[in-house]
């Protein structure tokens, strides 16, 4: 490195997020990197194709198996989360399946969070099921259950935290401590952190994967996925399960997610600071009965804020003094905010996770992991905290009006 020179390995993650994994200088000088939208790619002569779909020159050939714009976004999120490579899908479940399913044959045994977004549920408890894979859901707030159902065959052990919807925190140091010198790798989803608010890797995790369609990107308009982890097995994703399922990002999404990127710490932190000011409201209104958020004291595993994580994040989960109607009414009555899933948004967006985003599970797998009928959850939004609060409070008085009537 010349003198004057500054590594990006020691540079701060809010300046990584700007300038991390650029590409090479544009000839034309251009400030932001180019959008190379295109499906394929010429050689000069015929013997560079060949060598090229040999592996013995390096290059790109056709976008599904990479292009220059996906791979300036994979070395950056690499680097943020402090792994040496990282593969981007066309979706965040592109990403879990393409990651999950190059890690196991059938006859094989994972271990999953009990907690954990509807769609990841449904790939492991009926997808896996069809290929003869053994998925076993348990809770892993007690890391001794990992020591408990661990096998000689068992892959991997996944895990979110904070878990969808509620929020469930889980000590990942703790986990991979638990796993003891099992061979299975321990895969997180951090999505709801981002690499700026927790970094899995420096806890022990083998591989992070993030719902890029969320944070990372932050503007509503992309749908992605992105997996990060050691050379190799990004290497073996890459050139199996991604590229035969076809699960890979469009150069166009990769180029709109680098954009979005360059405001995640601004973002993250008006995120939390709204998050924290909604929560604080809501413990004051009489008609909400229970507020689930990692920064209350009373949450469990909150001594992990400040440690494993740096803040608390900007998602919320509470219940109404109401049965689902009643849940549903407040939903309806809402004005500003969206009733809308997804999360990490400029937008403040609302959904009913039991008939939404957790359809998928059963009433019974439902019930076991806390998500009851009457949940709501809320991903704060940029806009000024005072009128999401106003929002809020004008649903919460409208549904309260509607009971007393009715009573």
């Amino acid at each position: 490195m010349s003198e004057g020179k500054q590594s990006t390995e020691h540079q701060q993650l809010a300046t990584q997020v700007i300038h991390g994994g650029k590409a090479p200088q544009d000839p034309e000088g251009a400030l932001v990197a180019p959008l190379y939208q295109t499906s394929t790619f010429k050689f000069s002569h015929a013997d560079q194709g060949s060598a090229r779909f040999a592996g013995e020159e390096p290059g790109y050939i056709y976008s599904r198996l990479g292009n220059p714009t996906i791979t300036q976004l994979e070395t950056r999120v690499a680097g943020l989360e402090g792994f040496p490579a990282a593969a981007a899908s066309a979706t965040g479940m592109g990403a879990i399946a393409a990651t999950t399913m190059a890690l196991v044959r059938s006859g094989d045994h994972v271990l999953v969070s009990d907690a954990i977004y509807g769609c990841s549920f449904a790939l492991f408890s009926e997808l896996f099921e069809r290929f003869g894979i053994e998925a076993e859901f348990i809770d892993m707030a007690d890391p001794d259950q990992i020591t408990a159902h661990l096998r000689d065959n068992t892959r991997f052990v996944f895990i979110e935290t904070p878990a969808n919807p509620h929020l469930k925190l889980l000590d990942i140091a703790a986990i991979k401590t638990a796993m003891g010198s099992s061979a299975a790798k321990l895969i997180v989803d951090n999505t709801f952190m981002t690499p700026l608010l927790q970094q899995p890797k420096s806890l022990g995790a083998d591989i992070v994967i993030h719902s890029a369609t969320k944070f990372l990107n932050g503007h509503g308009d992309v749908v992605a996925g992105i997996v990060c982890g050691d050379e190799e097995t990004i290497a073996d994703i890459k050139m199996t399960t991604l590229k035969d399922m076809g699960a890979t990002m469009s150069p166009h999404d990769a180029w709109l997610i680098l954009r979005g990127l360059k405001t995640l710490d601004v973002r993250m932190q008006r995120h939390c600071d709204n998050a924290e000011k909604v929560v604080s409201f809501l413990q004051q209104h009489e008609r909400v009965k229970k507020i689930y958020y990692p920064g209350l004291a009373n949450h469990p595993k909150h001594d992990l804020v400040g440690s494993q994580m740096q803040r608390a994040g900007a998602v919320i989960a509470f219940e109404l003094h109401s049965d689902e109607s009643g849940a549903r009414a407040f939903l309806d009555a809402l004005d500003m905010i969206a009733l809308a899933v997804s999360l990490g948004d400029a937008e403040t967006l609302i959904q009913h996770p039991a008939s939404m985003t957790h359809s998928p599970y059963t009433p019974e797998a439902r019930q076991a992991a806390g998500i009851s009928d009457t949940l709501l959850r809320i991903a704060v939004g940029l806009e000024d905290a005072n009128d999401i609060i106003a929002d809020l409070k004008q649903a919460l008085d409208s549904v309260a009006s509607r009971w007393r009537d009715s009573a």
